[in-house]
């Protein structure tokens, strides 16, 4: 691995436990009705008094979990939930993709914020400014409410949306004048992106549009990809690696299509590719010393001394008992005795038929023996003999019924040893005439170099252009709509047409007739185009055959020019894609290559139907939205367009923007610079506190008066909530 490679490679973080500190004194809030800020997120809860320089923060999500050891069950939050690996699989947020739902995992969250800010008193006596998602189903803000004054006893509760919370922190007025800043609002969410165009500081919520996609459904898509990818990987793969790299390593193309064009280059995707090491493990082999060694080598060759003493042995026990019995069965045979009954007796009670089957024995005990002898000499097997077929030429007058027997099984005997024969003598003339070509290519190959290597190379060029067509032919049958494809239907429907048999005899039984000529296999061919047939595989050998004599009598046919060369310098381009480690690379295989995948998961962002999502694109919304907007409105919005949420730090975002906006605005029309949030994490949280602290935070709250006698459906208008005045 060379030393640029090395710099790409990234490790995965391992899991820490969270640090433990204890809660914040309450004392110096006791009674003073500080604000308490809640930026009520879907993947962290942010709280904290509005006074305070910055907010505590956890991870939204609740986990109840059976402790085994003391069996006690355990409610955790948060990051306590990383500290027990079996309640990482209990966890629950309070909500469901983008709506407030769980609100049982809500009071719990509350509840730990709640004890983190050291409140110990019996109800919340702070007035609570609590963010919503843009266009919260009023039956979810409705319970948030009845939880918020029913079980918490706040005295005041206000809702707002918390990208605008966010703009009104990086655009908020001086001190004592009125909110009135214009801009575009697109606000990246953990489940949604929501774009919020806003005039005279107030958002137009009617023009206001959201679409469902966000770093949760980036994550699973960026999941979904390396699984496809690495269908076989080591390690499992969680969410949490997954959302950590797309963080790092992804981000925004500012001409996504241009972007593939280049990395078709194979240089330039090893370039572009970050390599992300999972832990492995490394097997332990046991070394062993010399000696050890040694002592190993030669308890094997004991071993095999023992082995080849004990086949020895074998091999003696079995000649002898071969010889016994052939001396045996040789002096049954001479002391046959005259009286026939008397010796067909003897050879019943010996287990032969008759005469002939005696002499068979005799034959092959007498070939097995010397087989076996001469083996023990010089290892080699003796010379195939011509059996005696005595009764082939006798005729069928002069034998009996046991004779005549013999004699066609002598013949079926001859028949066999005669097809043995001419098999050896067709594979030497093959032989011969192997030699003799090889002596003719010789010959020309030493008169008249250059036409014997051009003639190669031609046979060479022809073969693979076969293969190659062969190959063009199976992709084009896999497109029911390639000419390949109709052809093999018209071939399927010719047969299933087949006038050799009429349809009144199809219907009575009568006998297929296909696969009775020849054509009838070329067409099963031409529909059977994935089965490898035998010329394929001829072709191959043929192809090595000449590959191999260019190789060695040509200098200028090297190894580049082969066809595995050419094919491998084809599928270059899969290699840099997902490059392939040897076997029993145990660290290359922990390996995962982020190519093409770093610039197509942001760009779902702006085409959500490449991951299969049925939603216009962000940059269908913008334009969507501006259209209902007049020029000089339109010009007022895109002068201050404001990027916020945790997406908007990925690299090339603002450019894509800008790109994105500037066809759709008239040339004339002056296209600010995209700004980003200066802290989009805590932006929202900042923007609640510094609202908190001015007077026109306490008119837009709905109290626990107005609550009693309203309900839970009950909401002010303001500028910063779902439900504000009209521009």
């Amino acid at each position: 691995m060379d030393e640029a490679e090395t710099s790409n490679i990234f490790y995965v973080p391992t899991p820490s436990l969270p640090s433990i500190t204890p809660p914040d004194s309450y004392d110096r809030f006791r009674s003073q009705s500080v604000p308490l800020i809640i930026d009520n997120g879907s993947s962290n809860l942010r709280f904290g008094f509005s006074t305070s320089a910055s907010p505590q923060s956890s991870p939204n999500v609740i986990a109840k979990y059976k402790e085994r050891k003391f069996n006690q069950s355990l409610l955790l939050f948060g990051d306590a939930i990383d500290t027990e690996s079996g309640a990482k699989s209990q966890g629950k947020t309070p909500w469901e993709g983008d709506v407030l739902l769980n609100f049982d995992a809500m009071e719990h969250a509350l509840d730990y914020a709640f004890v983190r800010l050291g409140i110990d008193a019996e109800g919340i006596d702070h007035p609570v400014l609590m963010t919503e998602r843009l266009c919260s189903p009023l039956h979810s803000r409705a319970l948030t409410s009845e939880l918020m004054f029913e079980q918490y006893s706040v005295p005041s509760l206000t809702y707002c949306v918390d990208s605008v919370m966010s703009f009104y922190h990086n655009n908020k007025p001086i001190s004592g004048s009125t909110f009135s800043a214009d801009g575009l609002v697109v606000s990246f969410n953990t489940a949604s992106t929501s774009v919020i165009p806003i005039l005279n500081g107030k958002g137009v919520l009617s023009h206001a549009k959201r679409i469902p996609w966000g770093t949760q459904q980036s994550t699973e898509y960026l999941l979904k990809l390396i699984q496809l990818k690495y269908s076989s990987f080591p390690t499992r793969v969680t969410s949490v690696q997954a959302s950590w790299m797309l963080h790092n390593f992804c981000s925004f193309a500012t001409d996504y299509p241009a972007v593939l064009r280049s990395l078709k280059i194979p240089v330039n995707m090893r370039a572009a590719e970050r390599i992300i090491q999972f832990p492995f493990a490394i097997p332990v082999i046991e070394e062993k010393t010399e000696e050890e060694l040694t002592r190993i080598a030669e308890k094997r060759k004991e071993q095999g001394k023992k082995l080849q003493e004990l086949a020895a042995k074998s091999r003696m026990e079995k000649l002898a008992k071969k010889e016994n019995d052939l001396r045996y069965l040789t002096d049954l045979k001479e002391g046959k005795s005259e009286n026939k009954r008397e010796w067909m007796h003897v050879l019943q009670v010996e287990g032969f038929d008759d005469d002939a089957a005696l002499d068979e024995t005799i034959r092959k005990l007498e070939v097995d023996v010397k087989r076996a002898r001469k083996k023990d000499l010089d290892g080699q097997d003796d010379v195939i003999e011509e059996p005696s077929f005595p009764l082939i030429d006798v005729p069928d007058a002069d034998l009996d019924e046991e004779g005549i027997k013999e004699k066609k099984k002598q013949k079926l005997m001859k028949a066999g040893f005669d097809a043995r024969a001419r098999a050896r003598r067709e594979k030497e003339k093959e032989r011969e005439e192997k030699e003799a070509e090889e002596r003719r290519e010789e010959g020309e190959r030493e008169n008249n170099f250059d036409d014997w290597a051009a003639r190669l190379r031609r046979e060479q060029e022809t073969i693979m252009n076969k293969i190659k067509e062969r190959g063009r032919r199976k992709a084009a049958l896999s497109d029911r709509k390639s000419a390949a494809a109709q052809a093999r239907m018209k071939n399927i429907a010719s047969l299933a047409a087949d006038e050799r048999v009429s349809k009144k005899k199809r219907k009575a039984g009568a006998e297929d007739m296909f696969g009775a000529d020849d054509e009838d296999w070329q067409i099963y061919r031409k529909l059977n185009a994935a089965a490898v047939s035998s010329d394929e595989e001829d072709e191959f050998n043929q192809l090595r055959i000449i590959e191999s004599k260019l190789l060695m009598y040509d200098p200028t046919f090297t190894a580049q020019h082969t066809h595995a060369s050419i094919t491998s310098q084809r599928s270059a381009l899969i290699s840099a894609f997902r490059p392939q480690y040897e076997e029993g690379d145990i660290e290359g295989s922990a390996r995962i290559h982020l190519n093409t995948e770093r610039w197509r998961v942001c760009e779902t962002y702006f085409s959500p139907g490449m991951a299969g999502v049925d939603s216009a694109g962000l940059g269908e919304v913008l334009q969507s939205i501006l259209a209902r907007f007049t020029e000089a409105e339109k010009a007022r919005l895109v002068k201050n367009v404001f990027i916020t949420g945790g997406p908007s730090q990925f690299p090339g975002l603002q450019e894509r923007l800008y790109g994105t906006l500037r066809p759709i605005l008239p040339p004339e029309m002056h296209l600010g610079d995209i700004v980003r949030a200066a802290d989009p994490s805590l932006d929202a949280w900042k923007g609640m506190a510094s609202f908190a602290n001015t007077d026109e935070f306490h008119q837009v709250g709905v109290t626990a008066e107005e609550y009693q006698e309203w309900g839970a459906e009950r909401i002010k208008r303001w500028w910063g909530g779902n439900c504000n005045s009209a521009v």
